[in-house]
């Protein structure tokens, strides 16, 4: 079995007389922060082109850095990985034309502030706009790192009216910036109330803590987070070199508490843009415990158009993971479609062709295989469920059950002219 390193922060000067009681306290981390260039030149070495370009985009976009992540980055190596992820670049003052502050339409999804309506059956819970750190390809860097402060009691209960009031709701996502950083005492309140819920059956946490300050999940969160089951957490490794022992144990601790832990990664350039990298840290989370859940390709918000890769690339970084590697460390590729149009599934093409007798397939290594249809292809349910009818699907699953025989955008130039009696 193999052996993780626990960080030695002691080998940065600034750090080498902190007790491991201090670097272990979460509380402490986040005091310590790393914020402005002077301290980060302590850290890393910076010449002086660099703490200029540092200095400008600094005042545009914050940065947060905890002691712990910083222990992770190469002092020299300006392309390190965990570096990428947390240093300020020049490039964020690059706008691009496709760039937008939220490209995902979570604001115009949004019925109340700090709730997300997109899905039927499911909500984003923005909690807070705090992290413990400001990464560099955040999507939503048009609030988190520019209000450090969470939804107050008023916003939170109407948040929770919302979720009371729509039934349908049955899966609530809390995230923000990171909920986390909140109180073990708050963070409780907000799971007791959902979970007072009768319809809410599922609650979800994301949060980066178990990558970027494994400290926070400490012995009472996991006690007090295990009350509130059915329970997931969502974390957000992007490199190999991040799978450190503590942020093992931290994920190991959740596990135990029979809390699943998928991970979230985002296609970065420069970072994990390469199939070998992500084949490994993959095959690293399930070591530890965690399931690969989704490869986001990066989205179009402002500030982080150099981190972005062509959607080829993530393409053939699955074709390099599907069969190579087992099954259950080959991650969903997501495009979350501009415009709120949700998480879209991107794949290579494994289905060749097909009929009414036979489907044309090929594998991994390219092989072609047929698999032969049933000689009645066509299937009709008449389980109880589908006679109660308990939801009305929605757009194609809606025109496959034959309720719905067309669609089309409402603003193309054909229903204007209709509109318009034309």
């Amino acid at each position: 079995m193999r052996k993780y390193e626990t960080v030695d922060y002691r080998k940065i000067e600034m750090f080498a007389d902190v007790t491991p009681e201090q670097w272990n306290d979460w509380r402490w981390q986040l005091a310590h922060v790393i914020r402005d260039t002077d301290t980060l030149a302590r850290i890393i070495e910076l010449d002086e082109a660099q703490i200029r370009d540092l200095d400008r985009c600094l005042e545009r976009f914050r940065m947060a850095i905890t002691p712990y992540y910083a222990s992770l980055m190469e002092k020299k190596y300006e392309l390190c990985s965990v570096r990428l992820q947390a240093v300020p670049s020049a490039r964020e003052l690059d706008d691009c034309d496709a760039d937008l502050a939220d490209p995902l339409f979570e604001d115009v999804d949004s019925p109340v502030p700090g709730l997300t309506h997109r899905y039927p059956d499911r909500v984003l819970f923005l909690v807070t706009n705090r992290c413990s750190m400001y990464c560099r390809h955040c999507t939503r860097r048009r609030m988190v790192g520019f209000e450090d402060q969470h939804l107050s009691r008023e916003q939170i209960a109407a948040c929770m009216d919302y979720i009371r009031e729509h039934t349908e709701v049955r899966d609530v996502l809390l995230s923000g910036g990171d909920p986390l950083v909140l109180a073990d005492d708050r963070l409780e309140e907000i799971l007791a109330e959902l979970r007072s819920i009768e319809h809410v059956e599922i609650i979800r946490i994301g949060t980066r803590m178990p990558v970027v300050l494994p400290m926070r999940i400490t012995d009472d969160l996991v006690a007090m987070l295990k009350k509130y089951h059915p329970l997931y957490v969502n974390t957000h490794f992007n490199h190999y070199k991040e799978i450190t022992a503590e942020a093992k144990a931290a994920c190991e601790k959740l596990t135990d508490a029979g809390i699943p832990v998928g991970n979230q990664s985002v296609l970065l350039r420069d970072v994990n843009d390469c199939p070998r990298i992500m084949k490994k840290l993959v095959q690293e989370l399930l070591m530890i415990r965690v399931k690969p859940y989704y490869i986001y390709q990066c989205d179009m918000s402002q500030g982080i158009g150099h981190f972005r890769t062509s959607v080829a690339r993530g393409m053939e970084i699955i074709e390099n993971l599907r069969g190579h590697t087992s099954g259950i460390a080959v991650p969903t590729y997501v495009v979350d479609a501009p415009g709120g149009g949700g998480k879209i599934p991107v794949m290579p093409s494994y289905l060749l062709s097909y009929s009414d007798k036979r489907v044309i397939l090929r594998n991994y290594e390219g092989a072609i295989t047929t698999y032969t249809q049933p000689e009645n292809i066509y299937s009709d349910c008449w389980c109880e469920l589908c006679r109660e009818a308990r939801y009305e699907p929605d757009g194609v699953a809606r025109m496959l059950e034959g309720e719905q025989a067309f669609s089309e955008p409402e603003h193309n130039r054909r229903a204007r002219r209709q509109a318009n009696g034309h």
